[in-house]
């Protein structure tokens, strides 16, 4: 009897710690119209890394995507959705960024398995969410919110999507956008991913 009220008390202490501890905050999203914060980081395209900021953009319309981790089910789908349309973002100009607070190996790991044909940048100190209030999405594992941003070409918050289906995002992005489902025979297709 005397262990299981000990063991009681500590499953009750644990819940209590877990229930009490101070909360990280998330930050709160930023707003259309708003410049879109300044990033540099390095990015990750098929096996390359490579330094990147936003200003190597100026110019150019882009979708800034946040998704929780590389390889689980709703990022893939997700990450393959973008891909699948991806022909019609080049078509029309538009860059895709990924962002999360993987590895270079895990993004090169997901960009091979899933035959991704755009970038995803590195943001290991979570300073990049921070900025575009996608830190601590997911609290007790550290993870980032799934939110997409659409920065205009001169740097200005276009579009906010704080809540996305990850299977029908990347559409419903290019259709807010007026994108044509036109895409030419050349662009079509995406890259396959590659086999195991």
């Amino acid at each position: 009897m005397k262990m299981f009220t000990v063991a009681l008390i500590a499953i009750v202490v644990v819940v209590a710690a877990v229930a009490l501890r101070p909360r990280i905050a998330r930050a709160d999203l930023l707003k259309e119209g708003q410049i879109a914060p300044p990033f540099t980081t390095q990015m990750v395209t098929g096996e390359t890394e490579a330094p990147v900021s936003l200003a190597d953009f100026h110019g150019k319309k882009i979708i800034l995507y946040f998704y929780p981790k590389d390889e689980t089910s709703g990022c893939t789908k997700e990450a393959c959705a973008f891909r699948d349309g991806y022909a019609r973002y080049a078509n029309a100009g538009l860059v895709v960024l990924g962002c999360s607070i993987d590895s270079a190996e895990a993004h090169k790991d997901f960009i091979r398995k899933n035959g991704l044909p755009f970038p995803l940048l590195l943001d290991p100190g979570k300073k990049i969410a921070t900025a575009y209030g996608a830190a601590n999405g997911i609290p007790i594992l550290g993870l980032d919110r799934r939110i997409t941003y659409v920065i205009d070409e001169n740097g200005k918050i276009l579009k906010v999507y704080p809540s996305v289906d990850p299977s029908t995002h990347a559409i419903e992005i290019l259709n807010d956008l007026g994108v044509s489902n036109t895409v030419p025979p050349a662009q079509a297709k995406p890259a396959a991913p590659a086999s195991n």
